[in-house]
């Protein structure tokens, strides 16, 4: 094939594919991972999270804002840190609120080898086609803090509790209003049969911290 052919050929090629993605977009979202675009769109137009910031903001702070696949989130001057002062048991199925001290400001200092809980700024509403992931900020993964936190479903809505580890031998700075975890959305090929709301869920609509419930 000479070379002319050739590059029509690819040229016919791509411009096949681009009216195959436009006739899908058409005819609806794509699933996958959303784009900031969408998520931009998804929170100004449907509440998905609010208060919004439509750019990152980064000077002087830990970054927090939409990103080009994701949403950095803050976590509030809302902190529990967690003591064993009173010899308290952990039991996720009679959970103490002796196991934690509140810790409200600006910054929250971490024990050594101990962990907080905390919430994030935004409270989100998940569409029932969408499922979040989360994951800690690099710059606190770097200091030894791992954040933790479980997808959000479906129909879900409510402020993000929040787990905070420091798996070093020496205390660490949290700092509230600036940014904690990142957020990727996931939109599914299809709503879910059952949402979140739908089944009730035991932390549907929590604000503030919230510990464990049976």
């Amino acid at each position: 094939m000479a070379r002319g052919d050739a590059r029509a050929e690819a040229l016919r090629a791509n411009m096949g594919r681009r009216k195959a993605q436009a006739a899908a977009r058409a005819e609806g979202p794509l699933p996958g991972l959303l784009a900031d675009r969408e998520i931009r769109a998804l929170a100004l137009d449907h509440g998905m999270i609010a208060p919004f910031e439509e750019a990152q903001k980064r000077e002087g702070v830990i970054s927090y804002g939409l990103s080009s696949y994701g949403y950095d989130a803050r976590a509030a001057g809302e902190f529990k840190v967690f003591t064993n002062v009173d010899n308290a048991l952990v039991d996720p199925k009679a959970f103490s609120t002796q196991s934690f001290v509140d810790r409200p400001g600006p910054i929250c200092v971490i024990p050594p080898n101990s962990f907080a809980l905390a919430r994030t700024v935004e409270y989100f509403r998940v569409p029932e086609d969408v499922l979040v992931i989360c994951l800690g900020k690099s710059t606190y993964a770097r200091c030894g803090l791992i954040v933790n936190v479980t997808p959000l479903e479906p129909g879900w809505a409510g402020h993000v509790t929040l787990e905070i580890s420091n798996t070093t031998p020496l205390p660490a700075r949290v700092y509230a209003n600036e940014g904690i975890a990142q957020f990727l959305f996931f939109r599914g090929s299809a709503p879910c049969a059952v949402s979140y709301a739908a089944r009730a869920g035991k932390y549907m609509g929590q604000t503030g911290v919230t510990l464990p419930r049976l």
